[in-house]
Formats: structure tokens, C-alpha cells, sequence
């Protein structure tokens, strides 16, 4: 990683902190130091913690002012190497047999040549590998993929290389920054997790998520601040199916914002509740104890 406009990386923990604070990204020294070692050592970063902490934002404002290129693959059941890794483009692949059969040159070192790496069809990964560390290779939400996707990562998260059966191996020439975020769905396997260095993002204080509101929404009233940071909180000591994250709580302010509401009253409050709350039970159980939430009670 290198600060912006230096050739420099950062060359501390409070450097990275401070480089990634004008990114407008607040990491407290626990991740700060995960993600300086995991750049020191070039080794993936796994990160897991509760939705809406910050996880992925953390890759998107690494890229940004580290200069680099964000490379996102988004994880899901069922993906696949074609989705993940490469294609075959087909439709060039065709082309060049007209061309050869036009010619007619038919031989086995032309045929082999339809499977040249010019043929292929970047996908995140290989995109990735051939960025090196130009790049920020976000692999997102690795839990909600199936456990064969997951060990066909291993190769790439251990040697930086993936093996394409018709080419051969492809080998990064430098190392991407790579940061893997899990919501915990399911457990991931240990082969997975010991080639990563492992951090978990817990919700932040309310004084830390007081300072996050001030320099991702540096608008919003400190008083107002004080009374949506507070009520996240209590929100979050319910027995919700989805508690807020930070994205929530920044959500809930620009609602507020966009409906002129300068306080969070029953009013303004149930006005925007859609913002923090995302599940019809969830919602009917904070209507119901509004008041104390945002602490008029």
C-alpha cells in the first residue's frame, strides 16, 4: 500500500490508521494493525463480524487511497470457477476456427493454439492475479458460497496462482492485496482460515460510532448525532433477527436529513424506522417500544 501521492507504504500502524481516517474510514488499532500486517506479509485478511460494520467498506477505501484498483468478487450459492475465475470466449474461439478452416490448417498445434490464454475471459480472480499488487482483491461474503468453491480458493490464498487445466498454472508476479469479509452464515473451514489472517469487527462504541457519524456524515447536528447513535445502541441490546449495523446508523441519518427532521422524535422516528430496521417482526417489536428507544419514554 502506498499513501496517496507518495511512493511510500505506510511504514506504522498509526500511519495506515491515519491514511485510511482521510479515506474517511475509522479503524480502531486492532484492525488497523491486522490489516498493516496482512500488507507487511502480503497475507489475505479474513475479516468477520455482524452486517453493516464495516467490512467491506474496508477493502473499497483501502483501494482508494492506496492508489490501487478494486477488484470485488460477490460470493454467492452455487458460484462457480467460470463466474469467479475464467470463461472461454466462444464467440472469438469461432472465429479463429472459420479463419483456420478457410485457410484450411487443421493441425494439432493450431487447435491447441484455440486454448491460449488470449482466449480467455477474466473473471475477478484472474483479473486479480494479473493486477498483482496494483490491486485489491475483495472476495465478499465467502460464506454464503459452497465448500467447493471454497478449497478451489486454497491454491490462490497459499501461492497467489491458479491452475487453468487447459493453459497450465498462472502465477501472480506480485502479490494483490486480498481481504475476504465472512457474516458468519456458516462456519468456514480451517484450511481456509489458515491462510488468512483473522480479524473480527465488533460493533463499535457508541463514542466510536460517534466519531464515524462525524466524519462520514460531518452535516449532522451533534445533538441529533448524540440521539441516533444512542438509539442504534439500544436497538441493538433488543432481540432483533437484523440489529443495525454502522451502515444502519448512517442510513438513519441521511433519512432523517432527506425528510427535514433535525430530531429524532416518535414522529421523525417512525417516519425513517425502514432505514435501520429490515424485518417486518423486528419492526413491529421496535414500534412498540419506540419511546424508550429513542428515549422519550
Amino acid at each position: 500500500m502506498t499513501n496517496p501521492g507518495t511512493s511510500e507504504p505506510p511504514g506504522s500502524v498509526a500511519e495506515l490508521t491515519d491514511t485510511l481516517r482521510r479515506g474517511g474510514y475509522l479503524a480502531d488499532r486492532g484492525l488497523a494493525t491486522a490489516m498493516f500486517v496482512a500488507l507487511e506479509l502480503g497475507r489475505p485478511l479474513l475479516l468477520e463480524g455482524e452486517v453493516g460494520v464495516g467490512k467491506t467498506e474496508l477493502a473499497k477505501v483501502l483501494a482508494t487511497v492506496s492508489g490501487r484498483r478494486l477488484v470485488r468478487l460477490q460470493c454467492y450459492e452455487g458460484i462457480d470457477t467460470n463466474q469467479a475465475l475464467y470463461e472461454w470466449d466462444y464467440a472469438r474461439q469461432m472465429l479463429q476456427i472459420r479463419a483456420l478452416s478457410e485457410h484450411q490448417v487443421a493441425d494439432d498445434e493450431a487447435v491447441d493454439k484455440l486454448f491460449s490464454p488470449k482466449f480467455l475471459l477474466e473473471r475477478p480472480l484472474l483479473d486479480a492475479l494479473r493486477a498483482g499488487d496494483g490491486c485489491v482483491l475483495l472476495i465478499d461474503e465467502i460464506d454464503r458460497a459452497d465448500d467447493e468453491f471454497e478449497a478451489f480458493l486454497l491454491e490462490l490464498l497459499s501461492d497467489y496462482q491458479i491452475t487453468v487445466p487447459e493453459v497450465g498454472t498462472i502465477a501472480a508476479e506480485t502479490r494483490p492485496v486480498v481481504i475476504l469479509t465472512s457474516n458468519r452464515t456458516r462456519e468456514l473451514h480451517d484450511a481456509l482460515k489458515r491462510r488468512c489472517l483473522y480479524h473480527w469487527i465488533g460493533y463499535p462504541t457508541v463514542e466510536r460510532e460517534l466519531e464515524i457519524l462525524q466524519v462520514r456524515a460531518p452535516g449532522v447536528p451533534e445533538a441529533l448525532a448524540h440521539k441516533v447513535v444512542a438509539a442504534v445502541h439500544r436497538l441493538r441490546e433488543l432481540d432483533l433477527a437484523k440489529p443495525p449495523g454502522v451502515a444502519e446508523t448512517l442510513d438513519w441519518v441521511a433519512s432523517l436529513d432527506v425528510i427535514g427532521a433535525t430530531d429524532l422524535d416518535p414522529t421523525s422516528a417512525d417516519d425513517t424506522l425502514g432505514s435501520v430496521i429490515k424485518d417486518r417482526d423486528d419492526l413491529d417489536l421496535v414500534r412498540d417500544d419506540l419511546a424508550d428507544v429513542i428515549g422519550d419514554g
